[in-house]
């Protein structure tokens, strides 16, 4: 149907960061905002019996679904437990089933970033909170400002403070990019909640336009030879034979 990828969040104002849990979210949140105007049918039940395979890069469901303003999802991620649920009398919400594939469910594991992503999205994707950041297995319950603080880059600004005081050069090289920028600790909030809005206002996918008109075209195998040629080249070969055999008979 569609995909979304983390290397689109540089258009949103995601310039650095595009593998951590927070860009996670981000590419499951940009995903389903698409989907939602996709029209399949105008039975309102048919909704209820599609299947999709969500994985690490969800698609722009809801927009594609003409969904997009019936199921918003979670405007504003607390990182508590959300679901989606249906309107009555309304197309059903649109479900998608988590696929990981070969990727670890390791609690806190950034595919669980990218579902919960959908789901805020508006996706209706079954899950529980054992795999979000915050979760503690001892009391069964998910701490949901741990999970937030994921949601918003919160662990990455806390490590970026922690090493600025521990080691300075460190932290030049290993965030280099966000001083180049000018994004510190305290700006990496702000930065996924404007990319969050601004998701979720132009959620469509603008193809890159590149200059193509000086590429050149490599080729690793031989030009195909013309009739002429393939003449031309047998004349020599069999011209050069001839010369050696008479120099052997001297």
């Amino acid at each position: 149907m569609c995909a979304a990828y983390s290397h689109e969040l540089p258009r949103y104002g995601v310039k650095v960061g595009l593998t951590n849990y927070a860009a996670a979210y981000l590419t499951g949140l940009l995903l389903a905002r698409r989907v939602e105007r996709l029209s399949f049918s105008t039975d309102p039940t048919f909704y209820r019996r599609i299947c999709f395979s969500l994985f690490i890069f969800f698609p722009q469901l809801l927009k594609k679904l003409n969904l997009d303003k019936l199921y918003v999802g979670q405007e504003e991620p607390t990182g508590d437990e959300y679901s989606v649920e249906d309107v009555e009398g309304k197309p059903g919400a649109f479900r998608a089933h988590l696929d990981v594939g070969l990727s670890r469910t390791t609690t806190g594991a950034k595919i669980f970033g990218a579902m919960k992503g959908a789901v805020d999205g508006g996706i209706d994707v079954p899950h529980s909170v054992t795999r979000f950041p915050g979760y503690d297995a001892e009391s069964k319950q998910l701490n949901a400002d741990v999970h937030r603080s994921h949601i918003f880059g919160q662990h990455v600004a806390a490590y970026m403070r922690k090493l600025l005081d521990e080691d300075e050069d460190a932290y030049k090289r290993q965030f280099s990019r966000f001083i180049k920028l000018g994004i510190t600790a305290d700006d990496v909030e702000d930065m996924y909640k404007k990319a969050q809005a601004a998701i979720r206002e132009s959620p469509e996918h603008k193809p890159i336009e590149k200059d193509r008109s000086n590429v050149v075209k490599k080729r690793w195998n031989l030009a195909k030879m013309t009739l002429g040629e393939r003449k031309e080249k047998i004349a020599k070969q069999k011209e050069e034979f001839l010369k050696t055999l008479e120099s052997g008979k001297d």
